[in-house]
Formats: structure tokens, sequence, C-alpha cells
């Protein structure tokens, strides 16, 4: 198990239904130490019943960084009058006695996970319960060329949160790191549903896919000379764009089926764009590379 300091709290102490008689204890007052998210439902709510599950296991991960009031509006109206509650599911994140942040309506799992990150970022505190330094770790490790060690780091820090998309994506980028592209696709496939969106886990499907291309990609040299003796070569320029990519050039890759768009937008069902999203997708997305080559994109789009 990962030793992360620290244990769990018991689910009851974390969740509790709450009523008049005692919300300014249980939410007013305590959240001057911890922030508390309070969710407004009703039993004949047809969204509070996916709603609140899904904001309970994400208050659940955050292991004790935030707190969660489930109040029934039926049976405590006053304080949903006093807070304005016009319609449910409503939920407010409450902290030092004063609501910081609310929604309306069901929402997806990942605008779930970015609101109590937020709840307890606002606070001061950490939402992953510690294991964002792990996470971070293991980034490092594998930064450094050490594949092996990042993949058992990132697989421990799964055991302990099995729905931490950044683990996941890193566990997929140590594999392809470690030229075992069948098993990082495995652990794509394995990833749970709440997370298969992230942006992480997108990340990862995109450079699982460029890492596939890699392995058939040709000489960049010959590439480069079709290139230069036809530029009006589509199908050269592309794949000279694939070839630079796999060997880790991909500034020069996206130049190439920036110039392939320019000439033929439309070649072979839009390629050269398709192409430069899926790197775009692969790279950090404050990556200078990424950053000109969309500006440059969208330029010729709107042009």
């Amino acid at each position: 198990m990962l030793e992360l300091g620290g244990q769990t709290p018991a689910a009851d102490d974390l969740i509790k239904d709450v009523s008049e008689a005692d919300f300014m204890t249980e939410v007013v007052e305590m959240s001057q130490t911890v922030p508390v998210i309070v969710d407004f439902w009703a039993p004949w709510c047809g969204p509070c019943k996916t709603l609140g599950p899904a904001l309970e296991a994400a208050v659940a991960k955050a292991k004790g960084a935030v707190k969660m009031a489930k109040v029934n509006v039926d049976e405590n109206q006053m304080i949903a009058g006093q807070l304005q509650v016009q319609s449910i599911p409503t939920v407010y994140a409450f902290f030092k006695g004063q609501p910081i942040d609310g929604f309306q309506g069901a929402v997806p799992p990942s605008e779930i996970d970015a609101f109590v990150a937020r709840t307890v970022e606002a606070a001061g505190g950490d939402a992953s319960g510690g294991l964002d330094d792990a996470v971070a770790a293991a980034q490092e490790m594998l930064d450094q060329g050490a594949a092996a060690d990042a993949a058992q780091t990132f697989a421990a820090i799964l055991q302990e949160d099995g729905e931490n998309a950044a683990a996941y994506a890193g566990l997929v980028a140590s594999y392809l790191a470690l030229d075992d592209p069948d098993q990082a696709e495995a652990i794509l496939n394995g990833a749970p549903a709440s997370i298969a969106e992230s942006p992480e886990l997108e990340a990862a499907h995109a450079q699982l896919a460029l890492a596939r291309q890699a392995a058939d990609a040709g000489p960049v040299a010959e590439l480069r000379a079709a290139v230069e003796a036809d530029s009006d070569d589509h199908q050269a320029r592309f794949d000279l764009a694939q070839a630079l990519q796999a060997a880790g050039q991909s500034e020069e890759a996206v130049n190439e089926l920036l110039e392939l768009f320019r000439r033929d937008r439309e070649w072979n069902d839009a390629a050269a764009k398709t192409q430069l999203f899926t790197i775009f997708e692969a790279l950090k997305p404050n990556d200078p590379i990424v950053l000109n080559g969309r500006r440059k994109l969208s330029s010729m789009i709107f042009a």
C-alpha cells in the first residue's frame, strides 16, 4: 500500500443528513475549520438521485479535505428559503460560515470533481488527500527515464484511488516509454467510465495513437527528400510529419501538417487537421508547440 500518511475518515464523519436543528452546528460552525458542501435534494427529484451519489463519491475521494451535508428540502423548507433555493438539486459550498461556490442541476462527474477541488483549494487544502504529491513524484521519475519505477508508483496510487485520472494517464505513459503499447492500451480500456472522458485520459489516448503510428513511420530523410522533390505530394508530407513526430520532433511535425492544411485542408478527409489535433491532445495544453500550432491553425481556418 502507498503510504501517504493519515487515515481516511469514515463515511459517516464526512457525509451527514442535516436538518434545521443541526444546520448551524454541522454546516456554519463546521465550515469554520473545513469546507462543507451542502446538497439540497428531495426524494421525488430524479436528477438528485444521480447527483447525490456522485457528489458523495467525490467528497469521499477528497479524504477529509471537505465534508458534505445533505438537506431534504421537503423537511427543511425554512433553510431552503433562507438560502434562496429555487430548484433542486442545488449545491452550495460553505467556508468560514459563508457560501463560496455553488451550482444547480445535475452535472457530469468531471464537473463535480472540479467543484469539490475548487472548494478544497479555496479553503487552502489538498483535494487529492495527498495523492497529488505522489503523482508528481511518479511523473518526475518518468521524466527522468525511470519508466519502470514510475509505473510501479502510478499503480500504487491507483490502489489508493482507482479513479485518479492523472495516475491512469501516467501509467499509460510509463508503458509507452517501456515500448509496450499493448499493455498501455489494456490499461486505458480498463479505466473507470467516470474518468474515461477526462483530459488526462484523452491525452493518453492521443499518445497511444501516436505511438502506434510511430511503429510504421518511414525514414525522415527519404520522406523529406520526397517532399522537396514534389511539394504537392501530400501523402509524402503527411508521412514526413508522422516520421518527425515518431522521432520526437513535434514542432517540425506540426509545421509540416500546417503546411499541408494550408495547401489542401480537405485532403484525405481533413487528415492534416485530425493529426494536428491528435498531437495537440498528446502534449500538455500549455506547451508552446500546442499554443503556437493552435493559433496558426485557427488563423488559417478563419482567414
